[in-house]
């Protein structure tokens, strides 16, 4: 049995190839996400802890050490002399080290990355852990002089002795570049800006007294936790974090696991699409081959074969399947990971192939993915085969099924599908978030489930309508093209569910994001009045010198501004709520049209009072005229009456948990020296709205990370945020396209081989090559279709669902893509042609009187 197995597979290689196909991109993106992610890791685990002191002492991260919006936590610059002194101490530097900086050339352009890194400015000293080393120029000397990372300087054509424009918090100021720093280690894609230790503190924090953190060295024979327990005692109990070299990389590691996750997470969905859409096209492989070796198996059984032999030969084939697949995937895997590294290389972020880590798990999940999906797809087809007595199997009586009835697909599709309808019906009745997506996602699952059951029921009323007119519009051939994709409903369901799997995603994420756009098109024309709004690109906060500017334009009449706090709040039913409060300027309903559920802006932004988001009220017990306890940054703290409650279509009043805002007076009271994060500017009467635009890029022009924005800019602003998501989900579309395609290409080349003889005696009464080939593209076309309706009723029936779960958090307004609908059901056709232009070639291309003589 063994022998037959081997030789049957070896047999069949070629018809089995496209399967393995499908196992390869499997398991290629789980290989590839896992070396990727571990490289990554493992490179910054070596940056942190190659590079970190010792000890380090940072300010706490608590509501009393934050700052101000804009601003940077600090310890006093003078900790490092009563660190110094410490017995085990071999040296103790102030660090001053401020992200987010914007450094501009003399031609106003960016010198910071364009991947999202930040822009690093810190202060210059030495020592046996330094990231970089200096390689050209020399070191800065007091003010105006700066250092930048040679990769910074490559790219953005700096040299040295140029000058630029540094802009921190406290001002903007000027460097000469009086040398280049090359990074020593993998460069994380930051830019990296030196300045002299005894003037950075001044220039970037605002005092030379103050500091980010102090950087200790252990003396020799002093390990890092005693040297942190002695610098914890000589400094005493204080607003400080002390964290060892393994701590403070621990943490570092810790932050930059989120991007790892998304990484890893998006790559493993396209791994997992690609094993949902792979499996119906593995069982529609055996299925067919089973029907075509229905002989065969016959004949093993009929020489002694028992049922537990032929399904174990079946499943042998399953795995050796799976074994080539997933040997292949690992090593697609592999170079997926390579071609991920090059490409953050691209970005600024040169991590090393020759350091790619493939560690034991990832061998391990890859086979366990490729010949677990082939094993699990196979085992129905293979109890099919073993089901079968050796006299039907020597009557040749096809095994794939094709009279057998329907009705337990039926009544299960029926049962499954009845479940999930009433969930996604209670999703779209909920009144809450968590249980209307929890409804939501099991209403998914279990509907596309019934959907795949059921599929061959729907094949002979669906396709019927769809081939409807082929007769008409291509004669016989048209006809017998609609009965060819109707003689076997199983085979016709399975290999369009591979395409419906996909559509139905796409259609499903093309509603929900077209209702999103709508409804934030739809909030932003009914809550932003003013004529332009200035914001940094990242959101970021900006200097104030930008506010003065905007304010000193001609043509300007108001100018209201926003800035953020952070605060904790003490509510009527006992919690604490910490989030961010939004500051503003009292004229702000001169620029935005907030509703209110009671209340005023006036009441709100009044000195000691306080606007809230209503539905966050009436959760937490809080009614217009309550007094809340308010915490600032400090340790400041004030009692504040709830002078508005606002109600903006459930979408959180003004972006942050609870829709707290208060008058600007008040945060500039309570949170002393922070930054604006946004300016609402109106033109001034007679002003040309182009002509004051104009002279606010040319104002702000110095400034390249700040935006003049209108309001179709915020809405293409929110289009495009939107838009990235809907690129993933295109992509995946394209994954599952890409099997789908092998799938109708598999199935309609064993279908061929299967219809041989019936081939070769339509050409012998007088069907041309032509005909033979339009007959197999037309069949091709319509199960490709019958997938695309299926997929995109599904789709459509999610994505109204996905918008109701939206509407609960204040998007209502529900819009439907009809052109990508209309489009992705003639890719679907393009599709459809596309997948059967080789097994159409192919069997044009038979021997006639071969072809009759087949058996």
């Amino acid at each position: 049995m063994l022998k037959a197995t081997l030789r049957s597979f070896l047999a069949h290689k070629g018809r089995l190839a496209l399967s393995a196909l499908a196992v390869v991109l499997s398991v290629a993106f789980v290989a590839g996400s896992l070396i990727f992610s571990d490289t990554v890791a493992r490179t910054f685990d070596r940056l942190f802890a190659s590079t970190s002191a010792d000890v380090t002492v940072e300010p706490k991260e608590d509501l009393k050490s934050r700052v101000p919006s804009g601003a940077v936590r600090t310890v006093p610059a003078a900790l490092r002399d009563r660190v110094a002194k410490v017995d085990g101490v071999a040296a103790a530097h102030a660090d001053v080290s401020v992200p987010y900086v914007v450094v501009v050339d003399r031609h106003d352009r960016s010198v910071g990355p364009t991947s999202g890194a930040p822009t690093i400015a810190t202060s210059w000293y030495v020592t046996r852990r330094s990231p970089v080393k200096l390689t050209s120029g020399h070191a800065p000397h007091g003010a105006g002089e700066a250092l930048l990372d040679a990769d910074t300087a490559g790219k953005k054509h700096v040299r040295i002795g140029d000058t630029l424009r540094v802009q921190a918090q406290p001002g903007t100021f000027r460097v000469r570049v009086v040398g280049i720093a090359t990074f020593t280690t993998t460069n994380p894609g930051s830019a990296l800006v030196f300045l002299d230790p005894a003037v950075a503190g001044r220039e970037l924090l605002g005092s030379a007294d103050r500091a980010t953190g102090i950087a200790v060295d252990a003396a020799p024979g002093v390990t890092d936790g005693e040297l942190k327990r002695r610098v914890g005692e000589a400094i005493g109990p204080g607003p400080y974090d002390l964290k060892t070299a393994d701590e403070r990389a621990k943490s570092a590691a810790a932050d930059l696991g989120g991007f790892l996750d998304v990484v890893k997470y998006v790559m493993l969905g396209f791994a997992g699409i690609a094993v949902l859409v792979g499996v119906f096209l593995i069982v529609n492989t055996f299925s067919m081959l089973i029907a075509q070796r229905t002989r065969e198996l016959g004949l093993l059984r009929a020489l002694g074969a028992d049922r537990r032999q032929v399904r174990r030969s079946v499943l042998t084939e399953a795995v050796l399947l799976g074994v080539t697949g997933s040997t292949l995937g690992l090593a697609a895997g592999i170079g997926l990971a390579f071609g991920l590294i090059r490409l953050l290389s691209a970005f600024g972020m040169n991590l090393k192939a020759t350091e790619m880590v493939i560690g034991w798990g990832t061998p391990v999940a890859a086979y366990a993915v490729g010949v677990g999906v082939t094993f699990v797809a196979a085992y129905l087809p293979a109890r099919r085969a073993a089901g079968v007595s050796p006299m039907a199997a020597l009557a040749d009586a096809e095994v794939a099924g094709v009279g057998k009835p329907l009705k337990a697909r039926a009544i299960t599709g029926t049962l499954v599908g009845a479940v999930g309808a009433a969930a996604l019906a209670g999703c779209a009745t909920a009144s809450r978030t968590g249980s209307a997506a929890s409804l939501l996602g099991l209403g998914v699952v279990l509907t596309l489930v019934a959907t795949v059951i059921a599929g061959p029921l729907l094949v002979r009323p669906v396709i019927r309508v769809l081939g409807g007119a082929f007769p008409a519009l291509f004669g016989p051939v048209g006809r017998m093209s609609q009965r060819n994709a109707l003689r076997n409903p199983r085979r016709t369901g399975a290999t369009a569910a591979a395409l419906m799997v996909g559509l139905a995603l796409v259609g499903g994420m093309s509603v929900a994001s077209a209702s999103m756009s709508a409804s934030f098109d739809r909030q932003i024309d009914k809550t932003l009045g003013a004529d332009f709004t200035v914001q940094n690109a990242n959101f970021m906060p900006f200097t104030r010198e930008i506010t003065d500017r905007v304010r000193g334009n001609e043509g300007v009449r108001l100018v209201v501004r926003q800035r953020f706090a952070p605060v904790a709040v003490r509510l009527p039913d006992g919690k604490r709520v910490t989030t961010t409060a939004a500051g503003y300027d009292t004229r702000l309903d001169q620029v935005a049209h907030v509703t209110y559920a009671a209340g005023d802006t006036a009441a709100a932004l009044a000195d000691g009072g306080l606007g809230m988001d209503a539905a966050f009220a009436r959760d937490h017990g809080v009614r217009l005229g309550s007094t809340v306890t308010v915490g600032f940054p400090g340790g400041r703290t004030a009692r504040m009456t709830v002078g508005a409650l606002t109600d903006q279509d459930g979408s959180g009043g003004f972006g942050t948990q609870g829709g707290l805002f208060l008058g600007l007076a008040a945060v500039e009271k309570y949170v002393p020296g922070g930054q604006d994060a946004a300016l609402y500017v109106d033109k001034a009467p007679g002003t040309g709205a182009d002509a004051l635009r104009a002279r606010l890029e040319r104002t702000l022009k110095p400034y390249p990370q700040v935006q003049v924005r209108d309001q179709a800019d915020y809405k293409k602003l929110v289009h495009d945020q939107i838009a990235v998501l809907l690129y993933l989900v295109y992509a995946l579309l394209g994954l599952a396209i890409v099997i789908a395609v092998l799938g109708v290409v598999n199935t309609l080349a064993l279908s061929v081989v299967e219809r041989t003889r019936e081939i070769g005696l339509l050409r012998a009464i007088g069907l041309g090559r032509r005909q033979l080939r339009r007959m197999i593209r037309l069949e091709s076309v319509v199960i490709a279709v019958f997938g695309a309706v299926l997929g995109l009723g599904l789709g459509l029936v999610w994505g109204v669902c996905v918008q109701r779960v939206l509407a609960l958090q204040g998007m209502t307004a529900l819009a439907i893509p009809w052109g990508t609908i209309v489009a992705v059901v003639i890719g679907s056709a393009v599709v459809g042609i596309v997948a059967a232009l080789l097994p159409a070639l192919r069997a044009s291309r038979m021997n006639v009187l071969a072809a009759i003589a087949h058996e």
